[in-house]
């Protein structure tokens, strides 16, 4: 067997020949739409395969202390293809808009929109049918499945259909922050509920007083004015932290519980990387907003507020996918945290400790 090549083993003739479009002989601004395309497509691949990786190691039944790290990693690494992904559009952008509109009109009815793989990092992250915004008036997987009438768009759908099968992210994620010791109490013991209803209580009656002091205080600096409004804003949201502190599932409530124990008892050693890993998370679904945001205003630079190629509404659809939020809990608990002196007395601090 002859030596490896580096073409050879990146399939480098196979992969330049990729670039042809539909009649094969592409202009220089076409061509450079297709490979700024391509390549993202590249990227979305690596990124499901991280996302699994993350995935399964969080759907496990058991998640050793050591492995979480190895989340964080696999979770980083989308985070640094995101960043890349947003930064490329700067790349897209050198198209002026006129150059655009030399072959647009060749792409219809194709759409970004039917990026399977990006529906399948949406999937895979945990973005739910029900939760997915109408593309021209039609269910957005509904509309893939309707184009997909040759062997290769078949191909597609039963990809997409496996992929929704998947546990998700999100759903991995919950169940992991559901296994959580709370102030030394684990799920299954004796008294575990208790325990995690004690913790709640006990910090929900210190942001109350801390939230409550912070508006009187606001108001004195005021010299009084709109003392009411103040008052009621405050009532208002700490409605809101009580709402999601205190909801009705009890599977539910002691994940929200973990998640807040966690970032407010971060310093904790045994807690250390599952902070990190929460705020890559975070870090995670601001870049796909990141993503999204800088999508809209490309599209919008290129060709304003035309219908989209797909027939959709174009730069208003796009924006509003900005307003998915996959992962809310991870954001509204930091409405409900306490200054280091005004938590709860720590009990079983010894579990989070190095052994």
């Amino acid at each position: 067997m002859p030596a490896p090549t580096y073409w050879d083993y990146l399939h480098l003739p196979e992969l330049l020949h990729c670039q042809g479009g539909l009649d094969g002989s592409p202009s220089p601004d076409e061509l450079h739409f297709i490979i700024v395309h391509q390549t993202y497509e590249l990227w979305f691949k690596l990124v499901l395969t991280q996302l699994r990786l993350a995935r399964d190691h969080l759907a496990a039944p058991h998640l050793p202390e050591e492995r979480v790290p190895f989340v964080v990693h696999h979770l980083g690494r989308v985070n640094a293809i995101l960043r890349l992904c947003v930064d490329q559009f700067a790349v897209m952008e050198t198209l002026p808009p006129q150059d655009f509109l030399e072959f647009r009109d060749k792409l219809t009815p194709s759409s970004g929109f039917q990026s399977f793989q990006l529906r399948e990092v949406e999937m895979l992250l945990g973005l739910t049918m029900e939760r997915r915004i109408k593309y021209a008036g039609t269910d957005p997987i509904e509309h893939i499945r309707s184009q997909a009438t040759t062997d290769s768009g078949r191909a597609v759908v039963a990809q997409l259909e496996a992929t929704m099968a998947e546990t998700s992210l999100r759903d991995a994620l919950i169940s992991w922050l559901g296994r959580t010791p709370i102030m030394g109490s684990s799920p299954g013991t004796e008294g575990d509920e208790a325990v995690v209803n004690a913790f709640l209580a006990a910090y929900l009656a210190r942001v109350e007083a801390h939230q409550r002091e912070g508006g009187e205080q606001l108001v004195k600096v005021l010299g009084g004015t709109d003392a009411d409004k103040i008052h009621a804003r405050v009532e208002m949201a700490l409605g809101g932290v009580r709402g999601f502190l205190l909801p009705d599932g009890a599977e539910e409530r002691r994940a929200r519980a973990a998640l807040l124990f966690i970032e407010s008892y971060r310093h904790l050693p045994l807690l250390a990387w599952p902070r990190l890993l929460l705020d890559t998370v975070v870090e995670l679904e601001e870049q796909m907003v990141l993503f999204r945001h800088r999508h809209a205003r490309m599209v919008e630079r290129t060709i304003g507020r035309r219908v989209g190629s797909g027939g959709s509404s174009g730069v208003e659809y796009l924006d509003q996918t900005t307003s998915y939020r996959i992962f809310p809990e991870l954001w509204n608990v930091r409405s409900c945290l306490l200054p280091r002196e005004r938590l709860p007395e720590l009990t079983g601090e010894g579990r989070y400790a190095f052994a």
